[in-house]
């Protein structure tokens, strides 16, 4: 074998070499699919004017009035107001309800107490609220502002000392 020869076997087994050793590959394909759903959501703000409310921020809030009475001390942005057999404490606090995805113009809210309340006296933004069927508080709110409503417990001046709870269920409804 000639020495050219040998020379263009060995470039060529070199230039061979990385295909031989070149490391082995798959190729596939992901066919990816999503269908985009229309959605609302609702948050309970504090009010500027109102009671700082627990949970700010979510759809879970809490309102604390503290210690109510006719007469003495309340706490800041807590009103009042007694009449001949019962007082009202009351104060405002914010709905926002804003939308993803959607044609919906205005949206309805309503509000329901969660468990009956045979002694005390229930309203958010001046409609009496219990839990036999929900209150309409707007038939076609605004999307993505702050709605102030205002919370007011009616107490008989009869009744005696005692600690006052219940949950009022809001329902934003998109038109």
């Amino acid at each position: 074998m000639t020495k050219a020869k040998l020379i263009t076997l060995i470039l060529a087994a070199a230039i061979a070499m990385p295909i031989m050793s070149a490391a082995q590959t798959a190729s596939g394909t992901l066919a990816v699919s999503a269908t985009v759903q229309s959605s609302i959501s609702m948050v309970f703000n504090s009010d500027a004017s109102g009671v700082p409310l627990g949970s700010a921020g979510t759809n879970a809030a809490t309102l604390n009035f503290g210690n109510i009475s006719a007469y003495g001390a309340l706490a800041a942005n807590v009103s009042r107001s007694v009449a001949a057999t019962s007082f009202t404490v009351s104060t405002p606090f914010d709905v926002q309800v804003s939308k993803s995805n959607s044609s919906s113009a205005n949206y309805s809210l309503t509000a329901q107490l969660n468990a009956a309340d045979a002694v005390n006296g229930w309203a958010v933004g001046g409609s009496a609220v219990t839990n036999a069927s929900a209150t309409t508080l707007t038939a076609a709110g605004t999307y993505g502002s702050n709605s102030a409503y205002t919370l007011a417990l009616t107490v008989p001046l009869a009744s005696g000392a005692a600690a006052i709870s219940n949950t009022v269920n809001f329902v934003a409804t998109a038109n």
